[in-house]
């Protein structure tokens, strides 16, 4: 068979089926959304038995994308967030049944006391935005962040429902992550995992490997808005802007500026999928991975309008069958970008692409090739 496009990388046998789907996501895409580059890998048992991309890594194509390309993953940068926040677990340096006052007395102001670490990770918090409208480019100052969440009162009774925090939940992570650890998330990822290419805040060295995205044509589905959708997604400032992309690119905000590759991101979640080990190095046990795998809260989301099985900073597949058939963890990113780990296959993998959808979670894409991968297993 002749690809209609020109795909690079490898394709064990037997995972054929894969490599077509891929291909007909540039020819023949679901919804209309033919691609302008993407990447798909796939990880068994500590070992890549699919890589594949494609396309062009700018918009006038020019440029090919390549295996050392970087792609802006936004929210599937979560489920490295959340593989981070077990590291600190099984160090000893943090448990996720404390509360995070007990690192960050101030954050206990305005009836958040008793919020766990567990409850934040799982979005239970009720802190999805400001509830105040603020400047988009109050998130470039960090502290100014922090102190404005700290004091902020919930939106709703912490611990009795799930809200998804689109960009909040990486500050208050990361404040939680460097007060127990002594280093931020950005310097741990580098530092911890320096084999793989991910970056949470990237330095100005590597903005010339960064691909360049073509937003959605429409906005998400939110279903019906309220204050707390409105906080979270909606109001002016619900999101970083007005300093240029480069400057959000330095930002260390490990909820929603990742870069990436999707080889990276399938060998990070591959810890999760292969028994908390990374090339034969333990990096989680157990113990910690039931704990960060485990289904802290479920039921309908206040900000998505999914019924959502949310562990300590994953979704879980439960209900939402958006991973693949079975019972899979991961994390979907604005625009169509998917990260996951299935441990009952010792299988994980991740999609990057150019070409921006309008689905927070499920695009149709990625959910095809994972159609075919478990098809080929």
């Amino acid at each position: 068979m002749t690809d209609p496009i020109d795909i690079h990388g490898v394709c064990a046998s037997g995972f054929e089926a894969v490599r077509e789907a891929f291909a007909a996501n540039f020819t023949d895409a679901p919804e209309g959304l033919d691609e302008q580059a993407a990447r798909f890998s796939v990880v068994v048992a500590g070992e890549a038995v699919v890589d594949l991309w494609a396309g062009w890594a700018d918009t006038t194509k020019t440029t090919p994308f390549a295996d050392t390309t970087l792609t802006p993953v936004f929210s599937t940068g979560k489920a490295v967030m959340a593989i981070l926040m077990a590291t600190a677990v099984e160090a000893g340096q943090l448990d996720y049944d404390q509360t995070v006052a007990s690192l960050w007395p101030a954050f206990g102001a305005a009836g958040k006391q008793d919020v766990t670490v567990a409850q934040l990770m799982s979005h239970q918090a009720g802190l999805a935005g400001f509830s105040e409208a603020a400047e988009p480019s109050i998130w470039f100052d960090a502290d100014a962040v922090l102190a404005r969440l700290a004091a902020q009162a919930p939106m709703w009774a912490p611990g009795t429902a799930s809200g998804y925090h689109p960009v909040t939940v990486g500050y208050l992570a990361n404040e939680i992550y460097r007060r127990a650890t002594g280093r931020t998330m950005g310097q741990a990822l580098r530092q911890d995992f320096p084999e793989l290419d991910l970056w949470i805040g990237l330095p100005e060295s590597e903005h010339g490997r960064v691909a360049q995205m073509r937003k959605p044509t429409a906005a998400p589905n939110l279903g019906t808005i309220d204050p707390i959708k409105q906080a979270a997604f909606l109001d002016r400032g619900s999101a970083p802007g007005g300093r240029g992309s480069a400057e959000w690119r330095k930002m260390e905000i490990p909820s929603a500026n990742l870069h990436g590759t999707a080889l990276g991101l399938a060998r990070m979640l591959g810890v999760v999928a292969d028994g908390g080990a990374l090339d034969r190095r333990s990096v989680l046990s157990a113990g910690t991975l039931e704990q960060l795998t485990r289904e802290r809260i479920h039921g309908p989301d206040k900000v998505l309008p999914y019924t959502i099985s949310w562990a300590a900073g994953l979704m879980r597949n439960d209900g939402l069958n958006v991973f693949g058939p079975g019972a899979a963890v991961g994390h979907y990113g604005w625009g169509g970008s998917m990260a996951m780990a299935d441990s009952s296959r010792r299988l994980s993998a991740a999609y990057v692409m150019t070409r921006q959808s309008p689905h927070l979670i499920g695009d149709p894409r990625p959910r095809r090739l994972l159609q075919a991968l478990y098809a080929a297993l």
